[in-house]
Parts: C-alpha cells; structure tokens; sequence
C-alpha cells in the first residue's frame, strides 16, 4: 500500500488493490500494475501523467471499482516502477501494450484514459496492434501533442523566445522539491491547479509529486519538451473524448481544441470551468462521469481467463 495512505484521507486516499501484478514490458522494465474491482466486470485502463503515479486515480478507483474491472499502472520511473534508461514515446507505448496484453483477454475491449503524459501514452500507442485489438474508446485528459513548452502559461510572460526558454529551465530543473511545505503547496497549486482547488486535492497532488525522483522527473521533462506526436492523432480509429480545464497553465486549452480538431473520432471536447491541469483530482465527478458513459457506450463485460502474471 502506498505511504500516501497515512497522510491523505478520503477520496483522494490511495484504494487497496484487489490484485498487484508485475508485467514485463519490452525492453524487460517491470512494471507495476494494480487490478481494482470485479473480474468479469467491463474493463477500464488508466494511464496517469509526469511526475504522477496510481495513487493520482484514486477518486476514479474508488466510484469505478464497485462495477467496473480498473487496471492503473506506474509509469517507468513514477510510483513502484523502477526507472529505466529508455525514456521516451516508443518506451512509453511499449509499456502500455504489455499492460493490455498481460490484463486484458482475447478480444476484450476497455476504456483508456490517459492523463497528461499518460494521454501521450495512448497517442504513441494509438497505431499498434495490441493497442488497437483492446481499445474500445480513450478519455484524453489535460494532455497535447506537440510544443508543450511553447504553450505552457506556467509563467506569466508573453509568448515567445524568452518565455520559452524559461519555462524549459523551471520544467526541466534538476532541483529537488523537498518536503511538501505551505509554500511547496502553493507553488504547486500555482502550476497545477485551479485557484479554487481544495486544499484536500492540494495535499494529495503534492504528495504525489513530491515522491516522483528528481532524476527522473528531468528524464521525461526532456521527452515531454521535445514532444512531437502530431502525426500520431490519425491513428486513434477509436471514439474519443477530449477534456481540459480552463485554467490549466500546463497543457492549456489551446491544446484540447487542435486534439479535437485532428482526431479522426472526437465525441466532445469538455472545457471545465476554472479547473487546472490536474483534472481528475480536480473535476473527480466529470472526468468518471465521461469514464463511465464512454464504457456504457462502447464497452461490454467480457469473459476471460485470470491473467497468468504472477503477483507482486
């Protein structure tokens, strides 16, 4: 069980796993994989973002585990994954497959939703075949596909050069975040949050954050500056809903809206109102709802054999 369990309560609380497994990804990186809810149960894959880990979908685990199979996964690096040295979108889809293949049955289809650079993951993904035998729908979540650092409003400058260069600096620092203090908290919720996000999803992102590696927090700051995956929106053959919030400094608007634009199945694009970068933290009920009605639509309980993967 996570440590968070100890200092955050609620709905953000990390839940317990029905079953942990460990899957090898290509490369052999073992990667932490935790099943929530019944087994027969229609299918559901979360993909958390930079710096994040499981414990960012605990509001999601928590109203979809009572009828829906979720499986959440530790990025490499992020939670109980260990780092590796391959970091980037290849590495990134690699480990999303061997998380279908070693979770979902034959023919079966779920729900993928992905947040931040979890929602890169699924782009990256999208045109592989184990990504498309088991994709049945994705929920993009505060996510983009190219020039993040240009766009980001992190800092309150105009755009250009100087704005750019900047905020590659203070994204990609090297620098530890040290314990989560009141001003740790504040700047986080600066970068990360809406200004009227409750102190209870404060503590609960910055705990998060603060337990990812500095060193593997720069790693992927790297991948995410040089982000190119534009060319990748054609392969989503799937539905797939967009959701942003308005007063994300990270992955602003403007991105959510050329997502739209390029996917070749979008069913909506949800801008929520005053909501920051960290989405399902933030807007719990909207993101689940969109979940759960993507499932509803697109997804139906499927019979399949207990995964062989030995538990962790």
């Amino acid at each position: 069980m996570s440590r968070l369990t100890h200092v955050v309560s609620g709905p953000y609380a990390p839940p317990v796993a029905a079953r942990e497994l460990t899957v090898r990804s290509a490369d052999g990186t073992p990667l932490h994989v935790e099943v929530h809810g019944p087994e027969q149960a229609p299918a559901v894959v979360l993909a958390h973002g930079w710096t994040c880990s499981t414990a960012f979908w605990a509001a999601q685990i928590h109203e979809l585990a009572a009828d829906h199979r979720v499986i959440a996964y530790d990025q490499r690096g992020h939670g109980r994954t260990p780092a590796s040295p391959a970091c980037g979108t290849e590495a990134l889809a690699d480990d999303l497959e061997a998380v279908l293949d070693a979770t979902l049955g034959p023919g079966e289809r779920a729900v993928i939703a992905g947040h931040s650079m979890g929602g890169m993951t699924v782009l990256a993904a999208a045109g592989r075949p184990v990504f498309r035998a088991h994709a049945a729908a994705v929920l993009l979540c505060s996510t983009g596909s190219s020039r993040l650092v240009a766009e980001s409003t992190v800092l309150p400058l105009r755009p250009g050069r100087v704005r750019t260069w900047l905020t590659r600096r203070v994204l990609g620092s090297r620098a530890p975040l040290g314990p989560v203090t009141p001003l740790a908290r504040r700047i986080l919720k600066y970068a990360t949050m809406g200004p009227a996000a409750d102190p209870h999803m404060v503590e609960a992102c910055a705990r998060i954050v603060h337990a990812c590696p500095r060193t593997v927090r720069h790693a992927w700051s790297g991948v995410l500056d040089g982000l190119d995956l534009d060319h990748a929106l054609r392969e989503v053959r799937v539905p797939a809903e967009v959701v942003v919030g308005t007063a994300d400094r990270l992955t602003p608007p403007v991105h959510a809206r050329s997502l739209a634009a390029a996917l070749p199945q979008c069913t909506g694009l949800t801008e929520l109102p005053g909501i920051g970068h960290m989405t399902p933290v933030e807007a719990p009920g909207p993101v689940t709802g969109k979940i759960r009605d993507l499932v509803s639509t697109h997804v139906t309980a499927h019979t399949h054999a207990e995964p062989a993967e030995e538990s962790a």
